[in-house]
């Protein structure tokens, strides 16, 4: 009885281990991770504006977490997750670094800034790799599909 009970956290828990450990779900769990260490010094810093960015990349990155971990992109298929997926995290890495050169050059006297800064050019180029290799999937679908001949 217990047993029955405890299996959809169970479940779910079982899908989050076996997720994390593809390479997919490592590099948003990394995102996410990242993302989280870059709030904490924005917060920290005079400036706590700079902190949107972190919290609207974190909160995307949990939303794509939880779709791909629960395969619900095998369901919903109105939406073109690869797609969506590559916007993402291409517009992450572009403000990530436009926002943390900005943190890193101006930032003097504020050590929370300037951390947040590093943090976030770091998280820049997560979210360029990963661009990269969403990039690289959607080009290699792309090929595998068999256009029409006509014949």
């Amino acid at each position: 009885m217990a047993e029955t009970e405890a299996s959809p956290f169970a479940n779910c828990l079982e899908k989050l281990k076996s997720y994390v450990r593809t390479r997919k779900g490592t590099i948003l769990a990394a995102e996410i991770l990242i993302s989280f260490i870059i709030i904490i010094c924005y917060a920290a810093s005079m400036y706590g504006g700079y902190s949107a960015v972190a919290i609207c990349e974190m909160v995307f990155a949990i939303i794509f977490f939880i779709i791909f971990m629960m395969e619900l992109d095998k369901q919903i298929q109105v939406v073109n997750w690869p797609w969506s997926d590559l916007f993402r995290a291409g517009i992450g890495a572009l403000l990530y670094l436009i926002t943390s050169l900005i943190c890193v050059i101006g930032g003097a006297g504020d050590g929370a800034r300037i951390a947040g800064g590093v943090f976030g050019l770091l998280a820049g180029i997560l979210f360029g790799y990963d661009t990269y290799t969403i990039f690289m999937e959607v080009k290699s679908n792309r090929q595998h599909t068999a256009a029409p001949t006509g014949r």
